[in-house]
This record gives C-alpha cells, sequence and structure tokens, in this order.
C-alpha cells in the first residue's frame, strides 16, 4: 500500500446539464431530465486526490449534496489504509450511523450519497494501487444477503479472460439512437391530414416534425453502419405509438439484430402484460422497467407471463440495494440484471450483486448513460467478465453517447464494444472547466439560463 497520508478534505458540488431543453434521455416516466450529479473530492495532506459522484437528474441534486456533507465526517480524519484495511467495516460504518440510517436505511438520498463518497474512496484506492479478487471480496458486506451468498462462495472465481477484453472489449447497446422524441401525434397522422396541415399554414410545424423523424432514422442508421447491432427504444406513452416506432425501428435494424424495451416503470402489472404481448410481434429480448421498481412479486407476476413470448424482464437501475437484488433473484423476478455504479452503494454493494446473479445464472446487463455512468460501470462489468462470469451469453452494457467530453477519461467505444480503460482510477474525475462552468445555480451556463428563465 502506497502511503498516501490522512484525507483532510471533502468537497462536493451541484454540477447540472441543461439537457431537458433538447429532451435528451427523457422517456414514458422522465419527461424533462437535467442530467446531474453530485460531485465529489477527496484529497489527503499527501497531495493526491480522489474522484466520485453520483447521478441524478436535476431538481434534488441540492438534497443529495447535503446527504454527502453529512456523510463526510465519516470519511475526513482518516487515512486510505484504514479504510481499506477493514472495507467492509467502513462500508457498515457509512450505512449503519445509528441516526443517519433512519432516512435510509441503504435506500434512497443516503445511499445515492454513500455512493458518490465511496466512488471517490475506490477511484483513490486504485490510484494508489490495484487489487486481488480475494482483497475486493473482502469489501463486501454480507450483511442480510447469506441465505443466498456466503462470502466462502465469492471466493471461488479467479480472473479469466483478461487479453480477451483488452483486444476485443465488452459488447455494448445502443439507446442514443432513439432519443430524440416525436410528439406521439405525429405518427398517427395520414399523408392526406399531413398534407391538410401544410395547406392550413402550419408549415413550420411539418417541417420541424418531419425534420425530427429523419434525425431519428438517421440516428439508427449511423448506428447499424457504426457496427451496433444492439438496440433499445423506450416505450410506454401511447401503446399505437409504440407499434409504428417499434415497426419501423426492426425493419431499419431487420431481423437479426437486437431489440429491447424500456417502459421506465410506467405501467401496473396486468398493463405491462398486455401491453407487452401486443409489442411481443417485434421480438424485444427484454422490457426492462415495466412497473415499480420496488415491485418484486409484480416483476416476478410479469416475468411468468411473458416467459412463454420469449421476452425477459430485465430491471435493477433503480434497486436500492443488495437485498432488492437478493429477492429479485431468489424471486425469478427478473431475468436481466442491470446494476447502476450509482444507485448502490458503490462497488461493495455491486460486486454482491455481480456475486449473487452469477450464482442464480442470471445475466448482468449494466445501466448507462447520464453523466460518467458509462465512465465508472465499465470498470464493474469487466470485473464481472474476467473474475466472476466468464460468459457472455445474452450479456451487454448500455451505452449513450452523452456528455464524455467532460471527463478527463472519457469511455472507449470501438465496434460497439467497450474498450478496457486505460487510467488508473475510478473514471470519476471531470474536467475542472466543465465543473465550474455547470455548477448548479452560479456557474455561467445556468446563470446565463436562469437569467433568461420568466419570473
Amino acid at each position: 500500500m502506497l502511503q498516501i497520508g490522512k484525507i483532510v478534505k471533502l468537497t462536493v458540488k451541484d454540477v447540472r446539464f441543461p439537457t431537458s431543453l433538447g429532451q435528451h434521455g427523457s422517456d414514458a416516466m422522465h419527461t424533462d431530465p437535467d442530467y446531474s450529479v453530485a460531485y465529489v473530492v477527496i484529497e489527503t495532506d499527501g497531495g493526491m486526490k480522489g474522484y466520485g459522484l453520483t447521478f441524478t437528474v436535476g431538481r434534488g441534486t441540492e438534497v443529495v449534496v447535503c446527504a454527502v456533507k453529512a456523510l463526510s465526517g465519516f470519511v475526513v480524519g482518516k487515512t486510505l489504509e484504514e479504510i481499506v484495511g477493514d472495507f467492509r467495516g467502513f462500508y457498515r460504518l457509512l450505512t449503519s450511523d445509528g441516526q443517519m440510517r433512519w432516512i435510509g436505511p441503504e435506500k434512497g438520498v443516503i445511499q445515492l450519497a454513500t455512493a458518490a463518497v465511496l466512488n471517490a474512496v475506490w477511484d483513490l484506492w486504485a490510484r494508489a494501487e490495484g487489487k486481488s479478487p480475494e482483497q475486493l471480496v473482502s469489501c463486501i458486506d454480507f450483511r442480510y444477503i447469506t441465505d443466498a451468498l456466503t462470502e466462502q462462495e465469492a471466493l471461488v472465481k479467479g480472473k479469466k479472460n483478461r487479453e480477451q477484453m483488452l483486444k476485443e472489449g465488452y459488447p455494448a447497446y445502443t439507446t442514443s439512437f432513439s432519443t430524440p422524441h416525436l410528439p406521439p401525434w405525429l405518427w398517427s397522422y395520414t399523408d392526406t391530414i399531413l398534407v391538410g396541415l401544410w395547406v392550413k399554414h402550419m408549415t413550420i410545424v411539418f417541417i420541424q416534425c418531419l425534420a425530427l423523424l429523419c434525425v431519428h432514422v438517421k440516428l439508427c442508421t449511423d448506428a447499424l453502419a457504426s457496427g451496433w447491432s444492439r438496440f433499445k427504444v423506450k416505450v410506454g406513452a401511447e401503446l399505437e405509438d409504440d407499434e409504428r416506432r417499434c415497426r419501423l425501428i426492426r425493419q431499419m435494424i431487420g431481423p437479426d439484430k437486437t431489440l429491447m424495451m424500456d417502459a421506465n416503470q410506467r405501467w401496473d402489472v396486468g398493463e405491462a402484460i398486455s401491453w407487452v404481448t401486443s409489442l411481443a410481434p417485434f421480438r424485444p429480448l427484454w422490457i426492462e422497467e415495466p412497473t415499480s421498481p420496488d415491485d418484486i412479486l409484480g416483476h416476478a407476476t410479469i416475468s411468468k407471463a411473458l416467459a412463454p413470448l420469449g421476452i425477459g424482464v430485465a430491471s435493477g437501475e433503480q434497486c436500492h440495494n443488495r437485498v432488492m437484488f437478493k429477492q429479485f433473484l431468489q424471486a425469478s423476478a427478473l431475468q436481466f440484471v442491470q446494476i447502476d455504479s450509482c444507485r448502490l452503494g458503490s462497488v461493495n454493494e455491486n460486486l454482491s450483486v455481480l456475486l449473487m446473479a452469477h450464482k442464480f445464472q442470471v445475466p448482468v446487463c449494466p445501466h448507462a448513460g447520464g453523466v460518467g455512468l458509462c465512465e465508472l460501470v465499465q470498470h464493474l462489468i469487466l470485473f464481472d467478465y474476467i473474475s466472476v462470469s466468464a460468459d457472455l451469453n445474452n450479456r451487454m452494457c448500455e451505452y449513450v453517447d452523452h456528455l464524455h467530453e467532460h471527463f478527463t477519461s472519457p469511455v472507449v467505444i470501438r465496434n460497439a464494444h467497450y474498450l478496457p480503460p486505460k487510467d488508473p482510477g475510478y473514471s470519476c474525475e471531470m474536467l475542472e472547466s466543465s465543473v465550474e462552468t455547470h455548477q448548479f445555480p452560479g456557474g455561467v451556463v445556468w446563470a446565463n439560463l436562469l437569467a433568461k428563465a420568466p419570473e
């Protein structure tokens, strides 16, 4: 272990990007997200820094920032050696404080803040030196999950297939091509009605909508030309709209490419089964977040109903802790596990979910996108393949081409695959210029936007 000194400072900033202006990342449930992070920097008296973040979508980021500040006292004053010497104990210290735990426990805002702090610690540790699988397992808090996975079971895996990942990378799927959302009413208009709109002096509106359609088609075409073979489309607002768009996309990508669908928690259980059954002719591999992310038995019911159609259920981006994942797996409530690098308690908790998913033989297909999620989750999924699963069957990692230019070590995609990162750390560090200009509300980007906003 490198002697890097004592952690003497933790700062956290509210950094937001006005993505709602272009409806980037919008879906049937989240219509106006401003991709944001609570951005954490920890500093040692030896001059080293660790960077961490947790992802949010605009309003509420200030609440996460407050929670990070409330946790900072557990970090400042400790050395990295103290923390990683008993990382399991340190994780439990952050998540089990007698008073702070009350506003969780291990869920919601307090867990998002825990992820941001621990992501910074992992970044600092990774910059100092690498660690073995045995030492990584020692970072996991097995409390509440030993009925599904014991520490002894977790230790049996070793490193595999590193060379394949270095050469080829990890397969990715894209959601970017479906980002520009067309107004639902456009899809239902016939040619006659569209001509009528033109005659009625709605030329500008028609041209704008036609341009959006062209962008949608061009993005899909460009993705195919760039080697993408796995695509995800947002659904859930209007069934007729979904049928039209899924038909168009299936026609564009052909019968052999993989199509997934994401409802972003839009439906009740029965509605989900009925809606997805109507979309079954387009052969989706999975339906993602078909109902409340907390409804384990509802997911199990949907999974059972859709199994004869060959459609799986994927969920996890808003599954808030390892205990929830344990129950999803025990109940056969999902067929694809979607870990999130900032929803769970950092690497520590994600490792436990990777190991449980391997034991239950359920493929892991992480959620990514937003701000920094691709940069972080690439480390987790590469670890899963090299040291846990050694399996690529029905496995892929989400990729969205957003905001990577704001990071010092942005993710690298080649031939629709994640290439292993080469720089030390957890890939959390953002450009100082990006942080300052996008800090909310005083950064120049937001100062200008807020000055123009109606009172």
